[in-house]
């Protein structure tokens, strides 16, 4: 039996930037959304991460402001991000919503160098969508459609000392989560 399909170069591919880390969706029912991940599949608790706006942000090369709400939550080791956007400026979310899709919206792989992840990501054939940066850039994001179809966006996060604190905090509270207070507001 012939392979048509060439061997791999997995130095060369997204993979190398590291693992996947979460998983993220943009629903037309956030709270409904929300409720699956906890009450059936048991991730949580979510902490909601309410009208965040990046310093700044563009989308397809224009500026952009985006406000959005986002809610974070472990399933295990994988976070699970929900996000809702409040305004109408365009966005990949809303662009999302209104090509009329649901599922999964993009997974994230952490970076420690945000140009040279970008680098292997354009080599392997993958399109800077929106980019954003956050407390002062420090913190840097960006996504890009990988052409793969649904599910195949892909989020680069060069996360600052908050952000990781942030996530670790999140994470820890899901170690020992019981299944009360399931969706908790950031104090």
């Amino acid at each position: 039996m012939s392979n048509s399909i060439s061997s791999v170069r997995l130095d060369a591919t997204i993979a190398s930037l590291g693992p996947v880390t979460q998983l993220a969706f943009v629903p037309r029912d956030f709270d409904a959304c929300v409720h699956f991940w906890a009450h059936t599949m048991g991730a949580g608790p979510f902490m909601l991460m309410e009208h965040i706006q990046a310093d700044s942000c563009s989308y397809l090369g224009e500026p952009a402001e985006i406000d959005m709400t986002a809610a974070i939550g472990y399933w295990g080791d994988m976070q699970i991000e929900i996000i809702k956007q409040h305004c109408d400026s365009p966005s990949i979310y809303r662009g999302w919503l209104d090509e009329g899709r649901e599922g999964l919206h993009h997974v994230l792989i952490a970076v420690d160098d945000m140009q040279q992840a970008l680098e292997v990501c354009y080599r392997a054939g993958a399109r800077l969508l929106q980019e954003s940066t956050y407390r002062g850039g420090s913190a840097e994001v960006a996504y890009l459609d990988t052409g793969g179809g649904p599910g195949t966006m892909l989020e680069l996060w060069k996360g600052d000392d908050a952000g990781r604190a942030f996530f670790a905090s999140v994470r820890e509270m899901a170690r020992t989560w019981d299944g009360s207070d399931p969706v908790r507001r950031r104090g």
